[in-house]
């Protein structure tokens, strides 16, 4: 049993790899800068947002840089995962023919390089930044990364779910873009809770990913700010919807006919 076991994690990994490079040739080719616009592309954004948070940010007690990047960052992460799931199955139809290929595969590989990619983006504005002068290093390591995990968990978790339910019906697609603009000013990249009335505060909080993102900001500025975050809370969402996705991931497979 164990043996077999393995032996289809082995093929799994072969199989999500091959469906990964396929989707990096596919999107960025070989041409320009190729693979390099999967971080690159990201960085831009982000950098966009910075400057003009700067431009226009100036009552904040805390570096705007700093802010700016471990907000918008994060926000890029769990975003851009469910947009890049959703029909994707439907896209990669002819894959299916393949015995080992399964609709879950199709998700995970795209999540991986979703996730490569807003990481290195994260960890090289960072470094850039810190080099000339405008951040300051994480002051608790360990709680940025445990805070961008757990984010990560929560858009893998939301992709695999929307992009299953993306197959059934193409209303999915319709609402997620303009509701994933409309839940970005609730989500905690422009905002601690801490300066918000109390009132308001127990209302934010029931949204997932600010407690992941005060989590980040917690280790990242640490004794400067006041952080308010339930760890609990954000991975029972995480759990929840990767049950909801997995088994809606399962069901789609059931009826997907390969083109």
């Amino acid at each position: 049993m164990t043996t077999q076991l393995a032996r289809s994690f082995v093929i799994q990994s072969r199989v999500v790899f091959a469906l990964l490079m396929r989707e990096v040739l596919t999107r960025y080719g070989r041409h320009n800068i190729g693979f390099l616009w999967l971080f690159f592309e990201p960085m831009m954004f982000t950098l966009g947002i910075t400057a003009m948070w700067n431009a226009t940010m100036h009552a904040s007690q805390l570096p705007i840089t700093a802010f700016a990047v471990t907000g918008y960052s994060t926000v890029l992460l769990w975003r851009n995962m469910p947009s890049r799931c959703i029909e994707s199955v439907t896209t990669n139809l002819q894959l299916m023919y393949h015995r080992n290929v399964k609709v879950i595969d199709i998700f995970l590989s795209r999540l991986l390089l979703e996730a490569v990619g807003a990481t290195i983006s994260y960890t090289l504005l960072i470094v850039f930044f810190w080099y000339i002068g405008l951040m300051e290093l994480p002051e608790d390591v360990l709680k940025v990364l445990g805070a961008w995990a757990l984010l990560a968990w929560f858009g893998a978790a939301l992709a695999i779910l929307l992009g299953s339910l993306s197959e059934r019906t193409e209303l999915v697609d319709r609402i997620w873009h303009p509701l994933a603009y409309i839940i970005f000013p609730i989500s905690g990249a422009a905002f601690m809770v801490d300066s918000l009335p109390p009132g308001f505060q127990d209302v934010v909080l029931w949204v997932p990913m600010v407690h992941g993102m005060e989590l980040m900001r917690e280790g990242y500025f640490g004794s400067q700010i006041r952080a308010h975050y339930d760890v609990s809370y954000l991975a029972l969402v995480n759990l929840g919807l990767t049950f909801l996705g997995l088994q809606q991931s399962r069901l789609v497979s059931k009826f997907v006919v390969p083109e």
